[in-house]
């Protein structure tokens, strides 16, 4: 899943500054984690803790109370802060962003849906917000468990009836900031579907413009799962995150590498 944070991190100083260029430097001196980050790692413990729904819950409002300031959408942040425990049909973007750890930490397919489920539907129930989380999931792991560009294309097309076809240069000039998981988990996925690495992944993504941090946070998760992570992306990614988030994503790595 740190895939999922390095693309959050990448993108966070383009989401309001959008830039449609591969060109760019990957790590800024102000490079930052948003909320993308915050609830990859809400996510992985809660699933680490037993995977309920209440563990969902009690994570993210856990995370999000920690962080009150990591750039949640405004439902969400109310949410957080409240003592309601419903969710409130949302199909924004973040049910996919968050979903990373789901798409490593189960042995079969079905399974890794019935958790992406899950992981969205405390929040984002509507059936977009859901179908968002499990393509994303999806995809990391078919991409994880040795499936091909053109396997991984077909599958989440036929699955989940999105347009994979479209190019990053197609897309480029006319993407705009949207935050809805239809206008964003494609978009995602081309970007990988189009790299030829993980970094070049990231830079496609980035390179769209749009919710930048969110697009590459998806891309990212799933480019992490097909070609692996440089050593020097991870070990810079790890010192910009601070020690709660960096154990988090250790026990994940730890809990991952006992199921392997």
């Amino acid at each position: 899943m740190l895939g999922a944070i390095v693309g959050d991190i990448v993108g966070s100083v383009y989401e309001w500054d959008n830039i449609k260029t591969k060109d760019f430097p990957l790590f800024r001196e102000d490079c930052f984690f948003t909320d993308d980050t915050v609830m990859t790692c809400a996510v992985a413990e809660a699933i680490m803790n037993g995977g309920q729904k209440d563990d969902f819950i009690d994570a993210m409002k856990k995370y999000g109370r920690m962080y009150p300031d990591a750039g949640y959408g405004t439902r969400f942040d109310v949410w957080i802060h409240s003592n309601d425990r419903t969710p409130y049909n949302s199909f924004g973007n973040g049910s996919a962003m968050r979903v990373a750890a789901a798409g490593w930490l189960f042995d079969t397919l079905d399974k890794t849906l019935e958790m992406a489920k899950v992981t969205a539907e405390v929040t984002h129930n509507h059936p977009e917000g859901i179908k968002g989380a499990q393509a994303t999931a999806a995809a990391i792991f078919l991409a994880r468990t040795g499936h091909s560009k053109p396997e991984i294309r077909q599958y989440v097309e036929q699955t989940f009836g999105y347009d994979l076809s479209r190019t990053c240069d197609e897309i480029r000039p006319g993407y705009r900031h949207v935050e809805t998981c239809q206008q964003t988990v494609p978009e995602a996925i081309i970007a990988f579907l189009e790299s030829n690495s993980f970094e070049d992944a990231l830079r496609n993504a980035v390179s769209l413009g749009g919710d930048s941090d969110t697009l590459a946070c998806i891309t990212g998760g799933i480019a992490e799962a097909f070609y692996g992570m440089p050593q020097e992306l991870r070990a810079e990614t790890l010192k910009r995150l601070p020690e709660d988030l960096r154990a988090a994503y250790e026990l994940f790595r730890q809990n991952l590498e006992r199921r392997m």
